[in-house]
């Protein structure tokens, strides 16, 4: 053992998954707070504005989430092998990284503008708003971006308490301003995003604050080792490839939606809602995952073949245990959860029909998402982005196939499948990293 790295425990899980998934379930209370409150102003294009801005918005920031997964494998990496300066280090790299990404973005907010209402039309009523409450928000990016490189920080390091207050702080005031900018001041969109901006700026300055044992030596000023163009190199190639992986994902995630869209309104519907639950199964397994993510990089860093293989097994024990509970729940619950969520007795029946491969899901998927913490935290990125690059080859032809046999049930077949596919072809590579434990 050349570093640093404690037993690996279940308690030890526990500590880092809970408020992972805790400070998770926070993002869909704002998401309902955002549209409730422009919903109060009693016009449709208010909420539809939101709506589109946010979902804009969202996109382009999740181009740069490779940023949190890189800082996590690289900072718990370093961590394991004792190297206190450089886990700073990486860090301000994150930092440095997040604010010149949203300095660009704020300068280019015209031309994503332009191109997302070329992509996305709206009435020239929604749209207005939308580019009003666009100007607003991306004026946040710096931080926003920023606060990836921190949260990622934060999960290398074990501290998922100060994550949970992280996004606690940052949602609970942006709903508090939402409330008195719309309601009280009358601002409309505007205020909506007004209050998203100053959230993102507050919770950098809490995040640089729970992260200060980043900055207590002088490691985060150091710039000839902060830009050293070999660790730069390295970070640049860990997050590259986690951002191609990120978008082959995402692209199997888009032909599932467009291709159901292709089946009429009533199946958009019903596997929209369905979606829903995937949702829910992500922020439930995402604390394990992430768990899993540090705890493997402090072991591989140290060197510590038995607590990586630990860490491995232990967090994906837990999350297969709340896998089939959430399978359980929405087995037994799931017809309840749908008709809370539409009163349409058409989409409700559909829905239902294809209920049971949304039970399947969590279990099914549960073993390529930890798998992906697990790579994550090895920073075996390059192997993370072939899998998937083959993965996504291998689900398009299946998918073809079980769609023209089967329609909307083939799809749902096929998306599970993904998952079985995603498992196999990092399990292949897998052995790589128990090497370099052993090397």
């Amino acid at each position: 053992m050349t570093g640093n790295v404690g037993k690996i425990t279940n308690r030890r899980i526990l500590r880092v998954a809970v408020p992972i998934v805790l400070s998770n379930a926070t993002i869909p209370i704002l998401g309902a707070v955002d549209t409730g409150v422009v919903g109060q102003i009693g016009l449709a294009a208010p909420i539809g504005a939101v709506g589109i801005g946010a979902v804009i918005v969202s996109a382009v920031y999740w181009i740069f989430g490779f940023l949190r997964m890189g800082t996590s494998g690289l900072v718990a990496q370093a961590r394991g092998q004792g190297d206190v300066p450089e886990t700073g280090a990486i860090l301000m790299r994150g930092l440095i990284i997040g604010a010149s990404a949203g300095v660009v973005l704020i300068l280019t907010q015209v031309l994503i503008m332009a191109a997302a209402f070329r992509i996305s039309p709206a009435s020239a009523e929604v749209e207005t708003m939308a580019r009003q409450y666009l100007s607003i928000r991306l004026w946040g990016a710096p931080a926003a971006i920023s606060i990836y490189a921190l949260t990622g920080w934060l999960i290398a390091m074990e501290r998922t308490r100060g994550v949970l207050l992280l996004q606690f702080w940052m949602n609970g005031l942006n709903i508090l301003l939402d409330v008195w900018f719309v309601l009280s001041l009358g601002w409309g969109v505007a205020g909506v995003a007004s209050a998203t901006i100053i959230a993102e700026y507050t919770a950098v300055m809490l995040g640089l604050y729970l992260a200060r044992q980043a900055f207590s030596g002088s490691q985060w000023r150091n710039w000839g080792r902060v830009l050293d163009p070999v660790r730069l190199r390295r970070m640049i190639e860990v997050n590259g490839n986690i951002l191609i992986r990120t978008l082959l994902l995402q692209t199997i995630m888009l032909s599932f939606m467009f291709v159901g869209a292709g089946m009429g309104d009533r199946t958009l519907a019903a596997n929209q809602i369905l979606m829903q639950f995937l949702s829910i199964t992500a922020f439930a397994l995402d604390g394990f995952a992430f768990a899993a993510e540090a705890m493997v990089g402090n072991a591989l860093g140290a060197k510590a073949i038995a607590e990586l293989r630990r860490a491995a097994w232990l967090s994906t024990q837990w999350a297969f245990g709340v896998s089939l509970l959430l399978g359980a729940t929405f087995a037994i619950f799931g017809g309840a959860l749908i008709d809370a969520m539409t009163t349409a007795e058409s989409v409700r029946i559909a829905a239902r029909a294809y209920l049971p491969w949304v039970a399947l899901a969590p279990v099914i998927g549960v073993f390529s998402w930890m798998l992906d913490g697990i790579f994550i935290g090895a920073t075996k990125t390059r192997e993370m982005r072939n899998a998937m690059l083959q993965s996504a080859v291998m689900f398009a032809v299946i998918a073809w196939g079980f769609v023209w046999a089967f329609g909307n049930h083939g799809l749902w077949a096929a998306l599970l499948v993904s998952y079985v596919l995603r498992t196999l072809t990092l399990w292949r590579y897998y052995p790589r990293i128990e090497a370099e434990a052993l090397a």
